[in-house]
């Protein structure tokens, strides 16, 4: 098969099209033809060095496609999928309490394992949702990732509360633009940030209600100003470092800052006294259930989230498809076709 490996760290130059032997489903495995694989920063943080795989490495973990092969009961070849990104044993106390991403071994498909940059794919057969017909497959691949992360962010960590006001950090990128969706569903007022006039306008049509620049206004003193001087319920972030101040000074009393990713840097701080004197909650966030997707899938499936598919490129050009994203020229999520 064709795929897209690196073998070794660096720029996206390093990421090269070539022939690879096609993988071989283990018991209780499917193997999946790869129809649409999108980006995510996970990608370009794994191209650029992070440790945890063994080189040469096939990345990707949004994948939407065909069973090829499948000894699993229920699942059938030929049938349309989108997968689950998340690995977990399925067997300790927290995959039998449905928190399978508090599992000693969880994973990420494309992380540690070989991903979705490939024509073909396997993955535990646990991991295959059906995706209905109507659904395409480069919506699918936008979906599972950044809604499930979105989902857990906002209902399950941050317990959003129809009424609230939540701050959506960076709604151009692919968690921003499913958490405005996932925070309107939730009867939640949005207000979300972007860096330019057209992708501001974009979040208004997503459904904020008022939007922010981030790179012109003074985020804290916009929020203050858009919320009567009160501050927001939830802030939902994974920017980190350049934000991190803003976004704590922008909370109201009581309110719960959630956090999934540094895209901007890890070294942030806090005054303590603002913790305990304002009462506020800081809350890390790491993907999310299979059981969230699930229920999240639901509702993508009856038409009420629309995930955002910026570009397609083909797999071939997966090079370019990373400079795309590191550029920041998008608006929701970045996808890989093979031929």
């Amino acid at each position: 098969m064709k795929a897209i490996r690196f073998h070794r760290h660096g720029d996206p130059d390093v990421l090269c099209y070539e022939d690879v032997p096609d993988p071989e489903p283990a018991a209780g495995e499917v193997l999946v033809r790869v129809r649409a694989c999108a980006l995510n920063h996970l990608d370009l943080w794994q191209r650029r060095g992070l440790p945890g795989m063994v080189l040469p490495h096939i990345p990707g973990s949004d994948v939407a496609g065909e069973i090829v092969r499948s000894a699993a009961a229920g699942i059938r070849e030929g049938q349309r999928v989108m997968l689950q990104p998340g690995l977990s044993c399925g067997r300790c106390e927290a995959c039998l309490s449905g928190a399978d991403s508090l599992c000693p071994a969880y994973d990420i498909v494309g992380y540690r394992s070989d991903g979705g940059y490939a024509e073909l794919v396997k993955v535990p057969a646990a991991n295959v949702v059906p995706l209905p017909d109507r659904i395409g497959f480069r919506e699918a691949a936008a979906f599972p990732l950044t809604f499930l992360t979105a989902w857990h962010m906002l209902v399950t960590r941050a317990g959003l509360q129809p009424g609230e006001t939540v701050l959506v950090l960076a709604a151009g990128s692919g968690v921003g633009q499913a958490a405005i969706q996932v925070a309107r569903l939730h009867g939640a007022r949005v207000i979300a940030t972007a860096g330019t006039d057209e992708k501001l306008a974009r979040a208004r049509a997503l459904g904020a209600d008022e939007v922010v620049n981030h790179y012109t206004q003074d985020l804290a003193e916009e929020v203050r100003r858009l919320t009567g001087r009160r501050g927001v319920d939830v802030v939902c972030e994974h920017v980190g470092q350049a934000v991190w101040d803003k976004c704590v000074r922008s909370l109201a009393r009581g309110g719960r800052l959630v956090t999934c990713g540094a895209t901007t840097g890890p070294d942030v701080g806090i005054d303590l006294r603002q913790l305990f004197a304002r009462q506020i909650s800081l809350l890390g966030s790491y993907m999310g259930s299979k059981g969230e997707l699930l229920r999240a899938a639901r509702l993508f499936f009856d038409g009420r989230f629309e995930p955002v598919v910026d570009r397609a490129f083909p797999l071939s050009e997966a090079a370019a498809a990373h400079r795309h994203l590191e550029d920041k020229h998008q608006f929701g999520k970045v996808v890989l076709e093979p031929a």
